[in-house]
């Protein structure tokens, strides 16, 4: 995993996709975001990288912060404005938060983990949800299926929300269930005005300077979400998504000889194209604008 050497930076952390940097001066209240174009899948890091996919996040995430309601991190995303030229399109100067540990989920539809938990126990982080749900159902409202932060490698866990009271108190977890919920409803309405179901989507939250509660990371991007086409939604069935889903379906193929241990190989060529189309067609839908 290559890390850039940026004028006036300093590396501070690399997660799945995302490097962090802080200014040189030391001041502690500022954060370099830059989004890479590595790919993960199955909680593991591939070798292959998809080009722009850096942009495409970081823009798709401009572009959201600008629609919603709620105080977010972005300080600024121009050179004009500090950002080095070589990340310029994927990088963010965002406020230095204190993340909370907990991954703030919404769902509005059952599919993935939560589809696998309502067979077993017909809940969702222990929220019971009515009998005869399928794969893509629409739930009645949305509901909110908190995780605990993995360390990177591991596998998120679900959890309930008296454990996220627990984690960060019985304020901040009610701040950050209404926050999330709130997200969620404004942004499904603005992607159904555009032809695409939000199934569900991860945000994060963190405690600024001054302690208010402050939406980070990204926010509503292929990675971060699960965007359909709502002309082609068909509960009972997988639908298809605007997301990395060519990458995981060839990875569990035949064809790509591996058994789900240690490394995952490199991606042919066709994968990785058609992914890169699938995350540039999800900004071009949901902005109105060409990539």
């Amino acid at each position: 995993m290559s890390v850039l050497e940026l004028e006036g930076w300093k590396h501070s952390y690399s997660g799945k996709v995302r490097d962090l940097y802080l200014p040189v001066s030391g001041e502690q209240d500022r954060v370099l975001v830059v989004a890479s174009d590595r790919i993960s899948a199955f909680d593991q890091v591939l070798s292959t990288e998809v080009p722009d996919k850096g942009k495409i996040l970081t823009q798709l995430s401009l572009w959201w912060f600008s629609q919603l309601e709620v105080p977010h991190h972005v300080l600024a995303s121009t050179v004009q404005d500090g950002v080095p030229e070589a990340v310029l399109g994927r990088a963010m100067i965002c406020r230095n938060l204190q993340m909370f540990p907990v991954e703030c989920i919404v769902r509005g539809y059952l599919t993935g983990s939560g589809l696998l938990e309502y067979r077993a126990n017909q809940t969702v982080c222990g929220l019971p949800l009515p009998e005869g749900l399928s794969d893509g159902s629409r739930l009645s409202e949305p509901i909110f299926t908190p995780s605990a932060k993995a360390e990177v490698g591991e596998h998120d866990e679900n959890i309930d929300f008296a454990a996220v009271v627990a984690a960060v108190g019985q304020e901040h977890a009610e701040t950050l269930r209404s926050s999330t919920l709130k997200i969620y409803q404004r942004a499904e309405e603005i992607a159904r005005q555009r032809g695409i179901i939000l199934a569900d989507t991860k945000v994060e939250f963190g405690l600024d300077s001054d302690g208010v509660v402050t939406l980070g990371d990204e926010v509503l991007t292929p990675d971060s979400s699960r965007f359909w086409d709502a002309a082609l939604w068909q509960p009972g069935q997988a639908q298809p998504s605007f997301d990395k889903q060519y990458v995981r379906d060839w990875l569990r193929s035949a064809a790509s000889g591996w058994d789900g241990q240690g490394t995952p190989p490199e991606l042919p060529n066709d994968v990785v194209e058609r992914t890169r189309d699938r995350y540039v067609e999800a900004y071009q839908k949901l902005t109105g604008q060409g990539f």
